[in-house]
């Protein structure tokens, strides 16, 4: 099979449902706010069942905004695989968190408003902190994979919970990138090797 032929009709069909679903969820809750938007109110808007929607974003209107968490792991062990000749784990993670949500310096407008809807709205953050979370394992994998550790070994967990923690916690303070700095000056007093 030949694997640069474009995608076909259904294949564009499905993203072109999955975009103009999270277009309008995301409208809406800017325009509303989360809590006073209804799934039924988002698949009217997108011109789609209730049903279609919850086909596509079976995480519910958490995941709309959010995803499914599959593009935070690839980017998370991409940023670690893929990291510069002498550049650390460390850095590599903090390099790459300081480009998402409330941590990123210039972000655009619409960006900033949806990073700021997350950070205010205790379901999106709730879960926006289990999408984080849910990598453990596969961010201690790949660190272990790149250190020559033991994916299982204890510190390697640990360090990949703390990481992933970082979003939750230092993204709601008044100055998220440096509060994220803050969180990596300790991680380095813990891990100085990674």
């Amino acid at each position: 099979m030949d694997r640069t032929q474009a995608p076909g009709r259904r294949e564009r069909k499905k993203a072109a449902t999955r975009q103009a679903l999270a277009t309008a969820a995301r409208r809406l809750f800017l325009e509303r706010g989360f809590d006073q938007v209804t799934v039924a109110e988002i698949a009217d808007a997108a011109d789609t069942a209730v049903s279609t929607l919850f086909a596509h974003f079976p995480g519910g209107k958490e995941a709309l905004v959010l995803g499914d968490g599959a593009e935070r792991e690839h980017a998370l062990t991409t940023a670690v695989r893929d990291r510069p000749a002498g550049v650390s784990i460390l850095r590599a993670l903090h390099d790459f968190l300081a480009t998402r949500g409330p941590f990123d310096p210039a972000p655009d407008p619409k960006s900033r408003a949806i990073a700021d809807l997350v950070v205010s709205t205790p379901a999106l953050r709730a879960y926006a902190r289990t999408l984080w979370t849910s990598c453990e394992t596969t961010l201690a994998h790949v660190i272990a994979e790149q250190t020559g550790q033991d994916p299982g070994d204890l510190s390697l967990r640990l360090f990949a919970r703390y990481v992933l923690e970082i979003p939750d916690i230092a993204g709601t303070e008044p100055d998220p990138p440096a509060a994220l700095a803050v969180a990596f000056t300790h991680l380095q007093r813990g891990w100085p090797d990674l």
